[in-house]
């Protein structure tokens, strides 16, 4: 019981964590106009640049809540599968053990790898962004 009160509140701090983490933005190289302008005012133009994509109508696509519950739910099949697997060799009570430690073992694997994955925004999105920066003189080099 314990146990499992421990797997609940692990997945809950992940969870909870989700919502600090950042989503990607554009990567600029240095140039002229970046040395000029100066990194606080470069990301004042890369926020407006964001602000008009989306006032354009086309969102970001980032969704770290669901690549992290796409993770989960396929770390903890895969960890169950493992599990019982491995439980097999203790018999039948083995089973049941090994696949529910497997899975709450691999449904928090599966939630962390997930969560903290790399992303990148939907390339409507991030095309329009990079235009906006590139047309005020920026050099982007990728999203990060």
């Amino acid at each position: 019981m314990a146990h499992r009160i421990g797997c609940c509140v692990i997945a809950l701090v992940l969870l909870i964590g989700l919502g600090a983490c950042a989503a990607p933005e554009p990567l600029l190289r240095s140039n002229k106009h970046l040395q000029l302008t100066g990194k606080e005012a470069a990301q004042q133009d890369i926020e407006a640049c964001e602000a008009k994509a989306e006032r354009a109508g086309l969102r970001s696509g980032v969704n770290r809540t669901g690549s992290a519950a796409k993770g989960a739910v396929l770390g903890m099949i895969i960890g169950a599968v493992s599990g019982a697997s491995a439980g097999l060799i203790g018999g039948g009570a083995g089973v049941a053990i090994g696949a529910a430690a497997g899975g709450g073992l691999g449904l928090i694997t599966g939630l962390a790898a997930g969560a903290y994955g790399p992303t990148s925004p939907d390339p409507g999105y991030a095309d329009a962004v990079v235009r906006c920066l590139i047309e005020q003189g920026y050099d982007v080099s990728g999203w990060q």
